[in-house]
């Protein structure tokens, strides 16, 4: 089993669950579980095409997906998925 790790403003829309355990070959079936598990998520993961969301980083054990084969990045028993929303904000400097 691999844990997926969820981020604290996702965890509403997984009945407050901050990991689960899932069996997968890869991440994009790991993510299919999770979204399974609490679809409420889909939405907040994926496009309206079914596309990863831009702001949606994935990580295997601290590797960034993007670096690797994306959502099919294999995944094993031990691993560690973790979503990681991007986040944006801030004042300009000068302000």
């Amino acid at each position: 089993m691999t844990t997926l790790r969820i981020p604290t403003p996702l965890r509403p829309y997984a009945e407050g669950a901050s990991e689960i355990e899932v069996s997968a070959e890869n991440v994009g079936l790991a993510l299919e579980a999770l979204t399974t598990q609490y679809p409420t998520l889909r939405k907040h993961l994926f496009t309206e095409t079914g596309d990863l969301r831009t702001y949606v980083n994935l990580f295997v054990n601290d590797e960034d997906i993007r670096h690797l084969q994306g959502v099919d990045t294999p995944i094993n028993t031990g691993d560690k998925l973790m979503i990681i929303p991007s986040i944006a904000g801030g004042a300009q400097a000068g302000s």
